[in-house]
């Protein structure tokens, strides 16, 4: 049945039978795709019913729906024509596992990130009144994002009471607010106790249940109508008395049970023709159809490949940077009793879970709310406390304000631990982590570091800890490089680590000219001549990348050592250009945007002391493709191949020189 449906309007006509065939059609493509590609899964098992039920009764893209953060989109691309194409999800050349606009008519908005869709519903609203574009505007959003500062922002401005329309109610206006009891982790705090009083009201929806039975065998008239309705509204009030929603000038309907699509049809019908701002309040579980999902909704709301028959997933041996720093703050935190820990959200995500069993009375939880999260910090550190807040590098972005004013202005000791930084695969456009270091390198008084594995990374969370100053540590998503292990050195302010050939490549045997700093003895030759030498500084993200490259010039002749910065601020810039003026080349490599990065700042501290012989390999300013994170690096020209051409481009062109 699903594969014959190109249109929503497909399904408007199918009975209730149909329909759970159809659901249980759903779940199981939507498993299948996501053991193969990895995704959301327990989020988008969660809104089956509901997303078929808002399709039924709402007419997309007449009526437009708009979906919070919009990973729980599966079922909506199912039924909007990405059927054929749906295989290919999350993957290189692929559609995007969010809402893309590019991508059809009825996805409105490229989102990604949390407690948008009200303000993005209210000011789509707003342009289509002022045009007399007619249409309901439904904003999905779950309790997790609805724990985001912006919501909260849209909502204020969408009450019916809110004298900024003017008089003019946002009538059209519908929220659908999932709630599942989940974000990421599970939600905290008192917005998730107040959703939970208003899900157990059972005794009301009863008495509404009973009500609506004996109005169904009663004829019909317009007095009749007013009183059952005001009997409602009075019980309603009985059992939901201050109601938060109804307080800020919204029509409140609900709890409805979020797999009965008969019954969500009935009341998305009858919200369909009312005259002001309405929001639906929807119970539904995460991980519906699938009992390794719903056992554990939070492994299953972001995965990777896993196997079907319950739910496992393949462990490589390497350990995460993620992993890395989970076990590095534990030992830190048993050592110093002033860490504490919070994230937004995230208490899985970046590692913190052990964290919080190990110190759970030093463990925060603000939801999905990272303004907070950074200010909350700045108390915290001026209490006394060292308080050590992990975000995703995306999600720094929300809170750059606050880290600017709230920390480094008062200089308060805070550690910031950004995962996911650079090229952050298969997520797309609005996940990659490429921004923050021009966001944050400038900011007065900041440390800022990059290290290039789990021991770097433990050894720069122990010296964040020990200075009395706001510090910033960002890692990628990806195994910690073996390799590094044995050169984590201690650590010297602005400087960084020299890796020669002869550490990653034992079977070349060269000699050293102290004098000269050239290499003597060179067991390989190029055509009879001694080794050209090339110099590639990254940051440690990138090392592995580098140390492919570096290899593979040697088989070429040329002879690469690489420099790990560790550092992005403070930086000792004549003690790199010192160390670069021995070779006869040198490559930046760095995995964010090249304008306001640090090879940008190193190319011109070169320049300054006329060495020339210096190419910058770095994100241009646009958005990175989805992919995996090679495929990503491939298209930004970062790959080992690409940094290989850079170094010999450069060289070639020193040799043309010479020859001049």
């Amino acid at each position: 049945m699903l594969a014959e449906i190109n249109s929503p309007e497909q399904i408007k006509n199918l009975s209730q039978k149909e329909l759970r065939a159809l659901s249980e059609e759903i779940r199981r493509h939507i498993i299948d795709t996501v053991a193969q590609n990895g995704g959301h899964l327990a989020s988008n098992l969660g809104v089956v019913e509901l997303t078929l039920a808002l399709h039924r009764v709402f007419s997309s893209p007449h009526d437009a729906i708009i979906w919070d953060v919009s990973h729980q989109c599966y079922t909506h691309k199912l039924l909007t024509g990405r059927y054929g194409d749906f295989a290919s999800i999350r993957l290189g050349g692929g559609i995007s596992g969010f809402t893309k606009e590019r991508e059809s008519e009825h996805d409105f908005f490229d989102n990604g990130h949390a407690s948008t869709s009200i303000s993005q519903s209210l000011g789509l609203l707003k342009a289509r009144e002022i045009q007399g574009v007619s249409g309901k505007v439904i904003a999905v959003i779950g309790d997790g994002a609805l724990t985001g500062g912006l919501a909260y922002e849209g909502l204020l401005n969408a009450g019916k009471k809110n004298s900024v329309w003017a008089g003019a109610n946002p009538s059209n206006l519908i929220i659908v607010l999932n709630d599942n009891q989940m974000s990421i982790s599970p939600n905290e705090g008192t917005l998730s106790r107040y959703l939970s009083r208003l899900t157990m009201s059972i005794q009301y929806q009863s008495i509404r249940r009973g009500i609506d039975k004996i109005v169904e065998h009663l004829p019909f008239s317009r007095f009749l109508q007013k009183v059952i309705f005001r009997l409602k509204r009075g019980i309603k009030g009985f059992f939901l008395a201050n109601n938060l929603f109804v307080d800020l000038g919204f029509e409140y309907v609900g709890p409805l049970n979020g797999h009965d699509i008969r019954e969500m049809e009935k009341v998305f019908t009858r919200v369909k023709k009312l005259k002001n701002p309405v929001i639906v309040h929807v119970v539904t579980k995460k991980g519906k159809g699938y009992s390794p999902a719903e056992d554990n909704p939070e492994k299953f709301h972001g995965i990777g490949p896993f196997n079907i028959s319950d739910g496992s997933v393949e462990k490589f041996y390497e350990k995460s940077f993620t992993e890395c720093f989970s076990s590095s703050i534990v030992r830190l935190a048993g050592s110093n009793k002033k860490i504490v820990a919070i994230t937004a959200a995230m208490s899985k995500g970046t590692g913190l879970a052990a964290f919080e069993r190990k110190f759970p009375e030093r463990f925060f939880d603000v939801g999905i709310a990272e303004e907070h999260a950074v200010t909350f910090a700045a108390g915290l550190a001026k209490g006394g406390v060292i308080p050590v807040v992990c975000i995703y590098s995306t999600f720094i972005q929300r809170s750059i304000d606050q880290l600017i004013h709230d920390i480094a202005l008062p200089a308060l000791h805070a550690v910031f631990v950004l995962d996911r930084s650079g090229a952050v695969p298969n997520d797309g456009e609005t996940h990659q982590g490429i921004f923050d270091i021009a966001l944050i390198k400038n900011i007065p008084g900041v440390k800022f570091f990059a290290p290039a594995s789990g021991a770097e990374l433990e050894l720069m969370l122990k010296y964040a800890a020990a200075l009395s100053a706001p510090c910033v540590i960002r890692y990628p998503k990806k195994t910690s490089p073996s390799e590094m292990e044995e050169f984590s050195f201690p650590l010297q302010a602005g400087r960084g680590t020299l890796i020669r050939a002869e550490s990653y490549a034992p079977s070349l045997s060269v000699k050293f000219n102290l004098e000269s700093g050239r290499i003597e003895d060179a067991s390989w030759e190029d055509n009879g001549e001694k080794f050209r030498r090339v110099l590639l500084a990254t940051l440690g993200s990138m090392f592995s990348e580098c140390l492919v490259a570096a290899r593979s010039l040697l088989l070429q002749g040329v002879y690469a050592d690489i420099y790990n910065l560790r550092f992005i601020r403070p930086l000792d810039k004549d003690f790199f250009c010192e160390t670069c003026a021995k070779y006869d080349a040198v490559v930046i490599v760095e995995d964010g945007i090249k304008s306001g990065g640090v090879g940008e700042e190193l190319e011109r501290a070169l320049f300054e002391r006329k060495y020339f012989s210096v190419g910058v390999l770095a994100f241009a300013q646009k958005f990175p493709a989805q992919g995996s994170r090679e495929e990503i690096l491939e298209g930004a020209f970062l790959s080992p191949n690409d940094i290989q051409k850079e170094a010999l481009g450069i060289l070639n062109q020193v040799n043309l020189e010479r020859v001049k």
